[in-house]
């Protein structure tokens, strides 16, 4: 389609916002009271609210390639974390817009290989949290340098994957959540007026490392807080490989440390919310904000201590459920302004429902379903690394079947009525066959390296490994000081710290 087209003229702008880590129960319109979330609560009111949304594979990499190509791992072939694969040869999101007339930028994380790849966006202003060794160079770290800080984006000394802690040492206006708004909210203002956008802005945040703002930490400060999710199930002394090397590998914070964790967790998800009005306020002044569609969602949650575990991977709701949220155009009918749809939905069904909207063609690869159709799943699948630290999940929206294949062990969880997953229920005779059927439902779903752990249909797993605690030498991928900067890496595919 030329992008001189009138028609092309008429269509919508796509504003698509994603967070990093980011828990779908973590707000105000999902019934949280503890965090303060105004301006995403002010979109789910504007738009459609997806509970029953998930990350079909909850790690960052295998995640941002299903938003990408609207695609699952067995399509787009990662489902562990491979920081050295490139994007599958297939349309991308960002691909199929620019075909059809769209001016596309993206701004923040996109976590690919090569960093520099574009995937089909014709602009891109990254952040990847210090991956500048992968041989790309991170445009937050030269705005940091021309400031006068090179190479100084770390140099608070917290983790990547970690739970410590502390306010941001620089400047505010040098904090990556500003400057990814403030890029993001230039290239708004910078748009060619003849040409429909499709702006991505990707915040890294909440993801550690956890360095809120000083003045969003004090508004907190003073707060109760809410606490972990506990359960019998998780202190067992036949708590699956998987989850007893969690628990081992990061232990518990005591009690006065954890709140003021989360808190810290809190500062940085209400900064989000504060920056994304501005965002909004961008496309107002400009006259678009009625004639743009908005998405909110995150890649996945963090655990934040519930059963005793932290970060992601695991697909109990902390960790696997995710926010979805869909603004369309001012007066459109598509969508109820404040309604919520329990479908089961996931980030594979973020590009075709973007295409759709637009009235653009959804290419033949994509695996997801439109979420404003009418055609629904009835049950969502979801798979999380190989070999003896995999899982895999089946749920029907009422209930939720988890199997860890080393000790072929499951779990079974009533959503609906124990929506915090404190009882495992996969040994009541009463939902024996509640059980049955998720277990042969679950069946269809296994591939490739899953199918020596089922024989004549029945499922065998394999031995789980003896258990040694790991040693987390590396501090879980720590961040050093960034200048001079870091030599190209002899081994991009190497995993630091968790994703």
């Amino acid at each position: 389609m030329s992008i001189n087209n009138p028609e092309t003229t008429k269509r919508p702008h796509v504003l698509f916002i994603t967070v990093d880590q980011w828990p779908g129960h973590l707000f105000g319109f999902a019934g949280n009271r503890f965090i303060e979330t105004p301006t995403i609560d002010n979109l789910a009111r504007s738009g459609v609210h997806f509970p029953n949304a998930w990350s079909p594979c909850p790690i960052c990499i295998p995640a941002r390639r299903t938003i990408m190509t609207g695609t699952t791992s067995r399509k787009h072939g990662d489902r562990i974390f491979q920081p050295a694969l490139p994007m599958p040869d297939m349309p991308t999101l960002a691909g199929t817009f620019a075909r059809a007339g769209y001016q596309t930028s993206a701004t923040g994380k996109l976590h690919v290989y090569p960093t520099r790849d574009r995937i089909g966006f014709e602009e891109a202003f990254i952040a990847e949290e210090g991956r500048s060794h992968l041989g790309g160079v991170d445009d937050y770290e030269i705005y940091l340098a021309e400031n006068g800080f090179a190479g100084q984006q770390f140099m608070h000394g917290m983790s990547n994957n970690e739970y410590s802690w502390r306010t941001w040492h620089l400047d505010e206006k040098l904090h990556v959540t500003n400057w990814i708004t403030q890029t993001a909210a230039k290239n708004i203002r910078r748009r060619d007026p003849t040409r429909p956008a499709f702006w991505y802005v990707s915040y890294t945040q909440p993801h550690p490392p956890i360095v809120p703002l000083g003045s969003y930490f004090d508004r907190y400060r003073q707060r109760n807080i809410d606490g972990p999710q506990l359960s019998e199930w998780s202190q067992a002394a036949d708590l699956p490989y998987a989850l007893a090397m969690n628990q081992q590998l990061k232990p518990p914070l005591p009690p006065e440390q954890y709140d003021d964790m989360r808190r810290a967790f809190y500062a940085q998800c209400t900064h989000i919310d504060h920056q994304i009005r501005l965002l909004i306020g961008s496309l107002r002044e400009e006259g678009i904000l009625d004639d743009t569609i908005i998405v909110f969602t995150s890649d996945h949650g963090d655990m934040l201590g519930d059963h005793g575990m932290y970060a992601k991977r695991y697909f109990y709701q902390g960790s696997a459920q995710i926010p979805m949220i869909v603004v369309d155009r001012a007066g459109s009918k598509r969508i109820q302004p404040g309604s919520s749809d329990k479908r089961l939905v996931g980030l594979q069904d973020i590009m075709p429902t973007l295409l759709t909207l637009c009235d653009i063609s959804v290419p033949e690869s994509c695996d997801g379903i439109p979420m404003t159709g009418e055609h629904q799943r009835s049950t969502f699948y979801g798979e999380s690394l190989e070999g003896p630290l995999a899982s895999r999940m089946l749920t029907d929206g009422h209930f939720k079947l988890l199997w860890y294949p080393a000790g072929n062990h499951f779990q079974l969880f009533d959503l609906e009525n124990d929506p915090g997953e404190q009882h495992d229920l996969s040994r009541h005779d009463a939902l024996r066959d509640v059980l049955g059927q998720l277990k042969q439902q679950l069946l269809q779903e296994l591939y490739g390296s899953d199918l020596p752990w089922v024989r004549d249909g029945i499922f065998t797993g394999c031995e789980s490994p003896e258990l040694i605690p790991p040693v987390n030498r590396g501090l879980s991928g720590q961040r050093g000081i960034h200048f001079p900067p870091l030599a190209t890496s002899s081994d991009p595919g190497q995993v630091v710290g968790f994703g």
